[in-house]
C-alpha cells in the first residue's frame, strides 16, 4: 500500500467524501484508485481473477451494461452486450457491433467485484485495474443487466485472498515525441508502402521513432497539425451532418472503440461530451495539446483519422470515418475541413 495509510483511514475517508469520484478522491489521499477499492474488501467489494479469457469471456451472461475505458483527459462509455470474445496472449478483443474491445492481457493485474448501496439501490460492477493501480476497464451494471448472472460470475472468478491492500508499482512514464529528421525520406517511403494501418507502429519503432514524433515530422501530405479545437469542431460537425464516426479511447491495458453516429455535443467547463441514449463520451478539451490529421494508406483506400495528444506527448484519442457502406467522402471533407495549427512545437 502506498504511503502509511491504512484500510482504515482509506475507508474512513471515503465515508467523510461519499459523493467524490473514486479517481479524484484516490488521487487526493496520495494512493492509486486500487488500493481505494481494494480498501473495502469484505464491505461491499470482492477480488476476483483479471484473467480476460475468464473475466470477460463470462461477461455476456450479464446482458445489457455500460463498458468504460478511459484515460487521464478522456472517458468512453458505451452501451451494450459483450459479445464475439477472443482470447490472445498477447491480445483479446470484443467484437460486438456496441462493445468493440482491444484488450492487453499482461496489464489487467488486479480486479474487483462491487457493489455500492445508495440511495437509488445497489450500484453493481466489475472494475480492473493495471500493475499501476490504475483503471484500464470497467463494467457498470445497469437495470436491464442480470444480476443473478454476475452473482454466478463473482463467485466463478472469486480469489481466495481477499486481503484488504494491493501492491502497486510505480506509473509507467510516458515517452515524449521521438523522431529523426535524418531519416525523415525513409519515414515517407515506408509510410506510403503502407497497406494495412496496423503497421504503423512497427514502421515507426523501426525507425527509431514514435507515434507523435513521426507525425511531427513526416510532412502535411501525411499529417497535418491541426487547432487546438479541432476535436470540438469535429464532434460538432458530424452530429450537424449526421456522418458516422469511429472513436477510439484507450490506455495500456485496452482500447474501447464507438463506431456510429454522435448526436447531442454538450460542452461543460472544460469538458466537451458526446451525451447519447448508447454512447457518452467525456473529453477534458483543455488538455488537448496538439492535434493532427492523419492519413495512412491500404488496401481498401486512405485512412484518414485525426488524434489528440496531451501536453507530455500522450495519445488521448483518435477519431476515424465509419466506413460501414464503403463511402468515406463525407468523413473526408468534415477531416479536411477542420482548422489548422500555425505552429508546431519543435
Amino acid at each position: 500500500m502506498s504511503g502509511t495509510l491504512t484500510a482504515e483511514a482509506i475507508r474512513a475517508a471515503r465515508a467523510d467524501k461519499p459523493r467524490l469520484r473514486a479517481r479524484d478522491l484516490a488521487e487526493s489521499l496520495g494512493i492509486s484508485e486500487a488500493e481505494l477499492v481494494a480498501a473495502h474488501a469484505g464491505r461491499g467489494v470482492t477480488r476476483i481473477s483479471a484473467d480476460p479469457d475468464r473475466l470477460v469471456a463470462g461477461l455476456e451472461a450479464l446482458g445489457d451494461v455500460m463498458a468504460l475505458t478511459r484515460n487521464e483527459h478522456c472517458v468512453h462509455e458505451r452501451r451494450g452486450t459483450y459479445l464475439d470474445y477472443r482470447g490472445g496472449h498477447h491480445a483479446s478483443m470484443v467484437l460486438g457491433h456496441e462493445i468493440d474491445l482491444r484488450i492487453f492481457p499482461s496489464h489487467w493485474v488486479h480486479a474487483f467485484a462491487v457493489e455500492d448501496a445508495g440511495d437509488e439501490g445497489v450500484k453493481r460492477s466489475l472494475q480492473v485495474f493495471d500493475a499501476a493501480g490504475d483503471a484500464v476497464h470497467k463494467v457498470h451494471l445497469k437495470p436491464e443487466s442480470d444480476v443473478a448472472a454476475f452473482d454466478r460470475l463473482v463467485a466463478e472468478l472469486r480469489l481466495a485472498d481477499q486481503g484488504a491492500a494491493v501492491t502497486v508499482g510505480a506509473r509507467a512514464a510516458v515517452e515524449p515525441a521521438k523522431g529523426d529528421t535524418a531519416r525523415a525520406g525513409d519515414l515517407r517511403e515506408a509510410w506510403d508502402r503502407m497497406t494495412d494501418t496496423h503497421q504503423f507502429l512497427a514502421l515507426v519503432k523501426r525507425l527509431g521513432m514514435n507515434r507523435l514524433g513521426a507525425y511531427r515530422m513526416v510532412g502535411e501530405a501525411h499529417a497535418r497539425p491541426l487547432a487546438r479545437d479541432a476535436v470540438t469542431a469535429l464532434l460538432n460537425g458530424a452530429s450537424a451532418a449526421a456522418v458516422p464516426v469511429m472513436i477510439f479511447v484507450g490506455n495500456r491495458g485496452c482500447i474501447q472503440i464507438h463506431s456510429g453516429p454522435v448526436e447531442k455535443i454538450v460542452p461543460m467547463g472544460p469538458w466537451i461530451n458526446v451525451m447519447d441514449a448508447r454512447f457518452n463520451l467525456h473529453l477534458r478539451a483543455d488538455k488537448v495539446a496538439e492535434v493532427f490529421w492523419v492519413t495512412k494508406p491500404t488496401r481498401t483506400g486512405p485512412a484518414v483519422s485525426v488524434e489528440a495528444f496531451d501536453a507530455a506527448g500522450e495519445l488521448i484519442l483518435q477519431i476515424f470515418g465509419w466506413r460501414k457502406d464503403g463511402d468515406s467522402s463525407a468523413w473526408e471533407a468534415l477531416a479536411a475541413s477542420l482548422p489548422r495549427r500555425e505552429e508546431v512545437p519543435a
